[in-house]
């Protein structure tokens, strides 16, 4: 009898081990199938957004669409400071003001573009979008830019389609990460506060550079050093991107 239950032990403990073993395989042979391995995307569009949280850094972005004054007070500030931003500027803009395009560039500022009229790619036909931005690639073209990288939907306005339609174009679409509404000229301590108290690691700020904006550049004076007392270092656009994480915002 003594040997019966020996025997009937051994062939459960043999179950068990088989059965085990079937799980394990099961489970390795499904965790190597494509269908229980989603990438982060799922080849959904995207906007860049913001740039390495764990990284110090952070890039300093301005819009440019109208005027030719504010924008000079700005890169007076930029130089002062010794640091280098990333302006994205309509290419009606540029194409009635390549001097101070010029002087963007002089100081080693990163150029982007914002189309070619400004106004709003969810309120057209898709075909006048990629009209739209062909256009400012051939105004750009024609100013020396024959490699523009980047595109900021005009007024941040995009979509699912709009981003697929600038991806196919072969330009990266760019949004933001902190904005203090300084076009609204809401106060140079509201401008100052925001940013000194919102930024931190791989942030993108969006600022104005146009006529409109008309207390940037003072909050700049304030703002630069303090975020630097932060241990912030500003970079361009490129250099914060092409660090080792990004954030980017899925468009549905």
């Amino acid at each position: 009898m003594g040997h019966f239950y020996v025997w009937k032990f051994q062939a459960r403990h043999r179950l068990l081990t088989l059965l085990l073993l079937s799980f394990i395989c099961a489970t390795f042979i499904f965790l190597k199938s494509p269908l229980s391995l989603p990438t982060f995307t799922e080849d959904k569009p995207v906007a860049i957004t913001k740039g390495n949280n764990k990284e110090k850094n952070l890039a300093l972005t301005f819009n440019i669409s109208w005027g030719d004054t504010k924008v000079y007070d700005i890169l007076a500030v930029l130089k002062e400071h010794k640091l280098r931003a990333t302006f994205f500027v309509s290419g009606e803009w540029a194409e009635r003001h390549p001097h101070i395009l010029e002087e963007i560039t002089k100081d080693k500022h990163e150029v982007g573009m914002l189309g070619y009229r400004y106004q709003s790619y969810v309120e057209q036909d898709i075909e006048d979008v990629k009209k739209d931005i062909q256009e400012a690639i051939q105004v750009f073209n024609k100013l020396g830019f024959d490699h523009m990288t980047y595109i900021r939907p005009p007024s941040g306005h995009f979509n699912k389609e709009v981003i697929e339609t600038i991806e196919q174009i072969g330009l990266e679409p760019v949004h933001w990460s902190v904005h203090p509404n300084d076009s609204e000229n809401p106060g140079t301590k509201a401008i100052t506060d925001q940013l000194i108290q919102e930024v931190n690691n791989g942030d993108i700020i969006l600022l104005h550079a146009s006529d409109t904006a008309k207390q940037t550049a003072e909050a700049l004076k304030a703002v630069i050093p303090a975020l630097r007392d932060k241990k912030l270092q500003f970079v361009t656009l490129s250099e914060l991107i092409h660090e080792v994480s990004l954030e980017e915002e899925l468009i549905e």
